[in-house]
């Protein structure tokens, strides 16, 4: 009896150990908070953009679950002393989904396309201070900047640091969003624009053995409800953007893991400076003191957010323990009305995602104002159109966020600085100017919290952007799922992900 006891132990285990093996094949079916609006990195201003582009492109470093940097195409790299000069050794085993090679030459042709002012590349921002790039040889590439940046190598993990094929861009031209070529593991097959973007798998993938699935669709559904029932009812394996009010409820279906990470990233409200009412800082102080952060969070998000009152959330380097999340004080918004000469009040117009939590913020929003008297007119808008008015600075305010990034340069310096890519406020201080550019350069942490603080501090009077909430991030999917992992970034690498 004991020797068939160990038997049956001995098979069991070699029967887990043989079912918890990845398996090749099959198709994983994904849904999105939103349409991407854009497949080209270089040109890309939105999150979910990124989640297609985990599976299309490769950069040059990347991540691992803690946010630690690792080799990417670039195997190795080498920093000089004074922090100007990077050397990067790539891989000499990729190919670009067209068959051409990757090399020292096309990481030169990319970071020269990001950097050329007659792009307007969104990068451009995070490459601006390379003065030199040169081939030193086949696999090769050297970068001297003007002077030292210590965000650089993150900055080098996301879409900075991604790589498009040079021939393919030299064929679509402006064409390349719909014809994306990259190195990653999976490549494009077809999109139907709202519908679906189909990725097949890469057959020359330089990780060998990767990727496991045969097939990727990514589903855009802007409703998070109707995003949750294709999960439930087995139409969708793994979505982005869990509704928050459900996450009870799928903790409860044994057919669905739930994972939950803090995030990086802010949501609040952007603040057109360069437009009447927001030009007066104390009209925008008064629309902030008339929101109730802490209402927000546990209407809406419940234990899916933290109230916010920085761009840092907390966890990150960065965030501030001691700092208080504002108040509503519907009285001192009354005043700072009246000492503005609107006693009255005023009104604006907010653009608004249709997405079920977003209307449901703004309605709170509008709601709240209305208690000083100020009414807020939404206006809802698909995503990509709302992106586009909040680019061109066609708005006064809108109510959309940040993804977030891993150094706190990604969450301040292109957004508040007065020659940032995305200062979409058209928000301008010397003195945050100076703090940001020093930031940028220091390399003690204790130093560069004391900084950044500094800019929060002039953030919080003039109020070029009004922070409400840090999401974390929330992923579901079925239980045939397997080796996903959760990220801070929120961002959904599928290369190492295989069906049952």
């Amino acid at each position: 009896m004991k020797k068939l006891i160990i038997l049956l132990i001995v098979l069991s285990i070699s029967f887990s150990l043989t079912a918890a093996a990845p398996q090749n094949g099959g198709t994983l079916l994904v849904g999105l908070d939103d349409d991407p609006p854009m497949l080209d990195p270089h040109m890309s201003t939105t999150r979910v953009d990124r989640q297609v582009f985990m599976s299309l492109y490769d950069s040059l470093l990347k991540l691992d679950p803690e946010l630690n940097i690792k080799p990417g195409l670039a195997e190795d790299w080498e920093i000089s002393e004074n922090g100007t000069k990077y050397i990067f050794y790539l891989r000499d085993n990729v190919v670009f989904h067209d068959g051409t090679d990757f090399d020292a030459e096309a990481v030169k042709f990319n970071f020269e396309r990001m950097l050329d002012p007659e792009l307007g590349s969104p990068r451009k921002s995070d490459l601006d201070l390379i003065e030199e790039i040169e081939v030193v040889d086949e696999y090769t590439i050297s970068l001297k900047l003007s002077k030292a940046y210590v965000p650089f190598l993150s900055t080098l993990t996301d879409r900075a640091g991604m790589m498009i094929s040079p021939a393919a861009l030299e064929k679509y031209g402006e064409n390349f969003p719909s014809h994306p070529v990259g190195t990653g593991p999976f490549k494009f097959v077809e999109r139907e624009m709202q519908d679906r973007i189909v990725l097949e798998k890469n057959e020359n993938y330089w990780q060998e053995g990767l990727p496991y699935l045969d097939k990727v669709i990514y589903k855009p559904f802007t409703d998070g409800n109707v995003r949750l029932v294709n999960l439930t009812s087995g139409e969708l394996d793994l979505i982005d953007e869990v509704p928050p009010k459900d996450i009870e409820k799928l903790a409860e279906d044994d057919s669905i893991k739930v994972s939950t990470v803090s995030g990086l990233g802010f949501q609040g409200i952007w603040i057109n400076k360069a437009v009447e009412p927001f030009s007066s800082d104390a009209l925008t102080q008064a629309l902030n003191y008339s929101i109730n952060r802490d209402a927000i969070v546990n209407v809406v998000f419940g234990e899916a957010a933290f109230p916010a009152h920085s761009p840092f959330p907390p966890g990150t380097s960065v965030h501030d323990e001691s700092r208080e999340v504002v108040q509503v004080n519907t009285e001192k918004a009354k005043e700072l009305l009246k000492e503005a000469g609107k006693a009255d009040g005023y009104e604006f117009n907010m653009l608004v995602s249709p997405e079920p939590t977003a209307k449901q913020t703004a309605q709170l929003i509008q709601s709240m104002a209305s208690q000083v008297r100020i009414k807020v007119n939404i206006e809802l808008l698909e995503f990509g159109t709302l992106i586009d008015r909040l680019m061109a600075t066609n708005y006064q305010a809108v109510l959309v966020g940040w993804s977030g990034r891993v150094d706190p340069d990604g969450n301040t310096y292109r957004f508040f600085h007065s020659e940032g890519s995305m200062n979409q406020s058209n928000y301008s201080n010397p003195e945050v100017d100076k703090l940001l550019d020093a930031a940028r350069i220091e390399s003690d942490p204790a130093k560069r919290k004391e900084l950044y603080g500094k800019v929060v501090e002039y953030l919080d009077k003039e109020l070029p952007y009004i922070f409400v909430y840090h999401p974390k991030e929330l992923k579901a999917h079925k239980n045939r799922v397997n080796g996903f992992t959760p990220y801070p970034d929120g961002l959904m690498r599928l290369h190492e992900v295989w069906v049952d």
